[in-house]
């Protein structure tokens, strides 16, 4: 894993992160990655974000079997359900 230096962080800041850190239970750097992270993600952009996820259903497409109507899948499932136990009620 990388390692990268930060130089200059003003005082203020620094005691922001660490209780931060420290009120997730992380370490300083943890706290910084995540923070890092999460200030990129709120810079993607609409296109990036639908790209993103277009990516995502294409990986899916292909999972589910769409040929097959939903009441037939229901009765695969009664079919192949047990009687169980008898038992008197």
């Amino acid at each position: 894993m990388a390692t990268i230096t930060l130089k200059d962080i003003p005082e203020a800041l620094l005691v922001r992160i660490q209780t931060a850190a420290l009120r997730e239970r992380r370490s300083v750097d943890q706290e910084a990655v995540v923070l890092i992270e999460g200030g990129l993600a709120a810079r993607e952009t609409a296109e990036e974000r639908s790209q993103r996820q277009m990516a995502a259903w294409r990986e899916l497409a292909g999972g589910w079997a769409s040929d097959v109507s939903f009441e037939h899948e229901v009765a695969a499932i009664y079919a192949a359900r047990t009687s169980g136990r008898d038992c008197e009620l």
